[in-house]
């Protein structure tokens, strides 16, 4: 599927529930020793890394309904708990579980959290 977004798309997008939009790192073209790797051989690899754009809001919690209490509120917000990755982490990850999206010829990666095997946060608060 070749999906055509603009650029001003990418600021309007919402990632939906416990998705994480990455950029994906360039690879190394050549192995330690000096052998020149083709295109392929990197984008097969099962671990990749990249920088985390957007996060959805998290994993959606069920609605508790209080039938017993009249005078409460009726508030039927979904509620969702949080994710631990934040924009502008590093995030290496797991290539199987993620979905390309292209963009003016760059692209990206949508990938559920639970795909996340490491983040690399600079601030000094990690969770």
């Amino acid at each position: 599927m070749d999906l055509q977004l603009k650029e001003r798309d990418l600021e309007r997008m919402m990632v939906v529930g416990d998705r994480v939009l990455i950029r994906p790192m360039k690879s190394d073209e050549k192995t330690r020793s000096g052998l020149f790797l083709p295109p392929g051989v990197q984008e097969k690899e099962p671990l990749q890394s990249g920088y985390i754009l957007k996060t959805g809001p998290g994993y959606p919690l069920p609605l508790l309904h209080d039938e017993d209490e009249p005078w409460k509120n009726d508030s039927s917000d979904p509620k969702y708990l949080p994710l631990q990755a934040k924009p502008g982490d590093l995030a290496i990850y797991l290539q199987n579980n993620g979905f390309e999206i292209e963009l003016n010829r760059q692209k990206y990666i949508v990938v559920p959290h639970s795909a996340l095997l490491l983040i690399v946060r600079d601030d000094e608060t990690l969770y």
